[in-house]
């Protein structure tokens, strides 16, 4: 089970970058508390995850989910620049993403 709060959480994570940029620095009213709901939600889904998974493993899952799918969300909706750097670090990171997933005892 503490894998399906921690990948719920990293869902969360990719949901309130993705609405804080939304919001304008917290102008806009909606995306603002959107952004703030899935901030409290996906940190309470990680303490979860935290009572059976390592620290090392679940905030590594949790931060790199977040940063991946803020990635792509940049590049697929937003219309950000995907150069072949950018590229290149997308796949390390999910390369280490994987490393940890494997490397998990629990």
């Amino acid at each position: 089970m503490a894998w399906v709060y921690l990948v719920a959480a990293g869902i969360l994570e990719i949901v309130w970058a993705y609405t804080l940029k939304q919001s304008h620095g917290f102008t806009r009213l909606l995306p603002a508390a959107i952004s703030i709901t899935t901030m409290i939600a996906s940190v309470g889904l990680l303490a979860l995850a935290m009572r059976t998974l390592p620290l090392g493993t679940a905030y590594t899952i949790w931060t790199g989910m977040g940063a991946v799918g803020a990635f792509a969300l940049g590049i697929f909706v937003l219309g950000e620049l995907a150069s072949p750097t950018r590229i290149a670090a997308f796949v390390l990171i999910v390369s280490g993403l994987m490393m940890m997933k494997l490397s998990a005892t629990a």
